[in-house]
């Protein structure tokens, strides 16, 4: 099998799984390999998500790394077999990857969860306020680009506007709401759009005011993405030169508790609701 030319942070994760299995039966790539049928190098490209493998042979891979987790290679062996082609792809080529990964992350999400203290989380965006916050930074993005970066924006909603939503909830600090990414009649229209989405099923958002004791969580912001079995979850987080995708189970401990602590310092729907309400008043 030719080594696929990028392959997706789908299949990355399909690869540091396979890794995790061997690793934790102490074998090297070349016993795996021996007992799969094939050899080293090739054993390497699959577990960098460079090649595919069969179910049977990760089947295999699980009964020889004596992996008793039924649900996780259950899990796993959907993955192997995954051909969606979903909406995304049209996206293929005129975005960055990263975008189209994040996508094909969501469309699997058991859940997703959501922290923002600056912007208001991209699921949650009116096209005005995703293109003033594309248009923003330097160098100007060519037309095409800007608009194609919106319609994903706008295309992503699917996950909780389809025939079977994902449960989704957002953390969001008074500040992201506060700062006019816009104008104030976008801000309005802003505020506007998420109470209409939060009045809807299996999406509930909280906001964190700025009057709150104890808030020391500015640099809390993050997408949590659950995965089919908890093992499988992944964190979404900006970082310096790009977007990383966490998935180490000491980190993404690390990020549920943090959640916890987020969910825990903001009022509850409802109160919430009312809280942005008031706040369409003030424009």
């Amino acid at each position: 099998m030719p080594a696929r030319a990028r392959p997706t942070a789908r299949q990355v994760r399909l690869g540091v799984e396979l890794r995790k299995l061997r690793d934790a039966a102490g074998m090297t790539a070349r016993e795996v390999a021996g007992l799969l049928g094939t050899n080293s190098a090739q054993m390497s490209q699959i577990e960098a998500g460079n090649a595919g493998v069969s179910e049977e042979r990760l089947r295999r891979l699980a009964a020889h790394c004596a992996c008793a987790d039924k649900e996780l290679i259950d899990a796993l062996a959907v993955m192997v077999t995954d051909r969606t082609r979903g909406w995304w792809e049209e996206f293929q080529g005129v975005l960055p990857p990263v975008f189209l990964d994040l996508s094909e992350l969501e469309h699997h999400a058991s859940f997703r969860r959501d922290v923002e203290i600056l912007h208001v989380p991209g699921l949650l965006q009116t096209e005005d306020y995703a293109r003033a916050v594309f248009s923003y930074m330097p160098p100007e993005l060519p037309k095409g680009e800007l608009e194609a970066r919106v319609a994903h924006r706008m295309g992503r909603r699917a996950i909780f506007e389809g025939a079977a939503p994902v449960e989704y909830e957002a953390v969001i600090h008074e500040a992201a709401l506060r700062i006019r990414v816009g104008d104030r009649r976008a801000s309005r229209a802003q505020l506007h759009q998420i109470l209409a989405l939060s009045d809807g099923e299996g999406v509930t958002v909280r906001v964190v005011p700025f009057d709150t004791d104890g808030f020391a969580g500015a640099g809390s912001a993050m997408v949590y993405a659950g995965g089919p079995v908890p093992r499988l979850d992944t964190v979404v987080r900006d970082a310096p030169h790009g977007t990383a995708f966490i998935d180490a189970e000491s980190q993404l401990d690390r990020f549920r508790a943090l959640f916890r602590k987020l969910e825990a310092a903001s009022l509850d729907p409802r109160k919430s609701r009312d809280f942005i309400h008031r706040m369409t008043k003030e424009l």
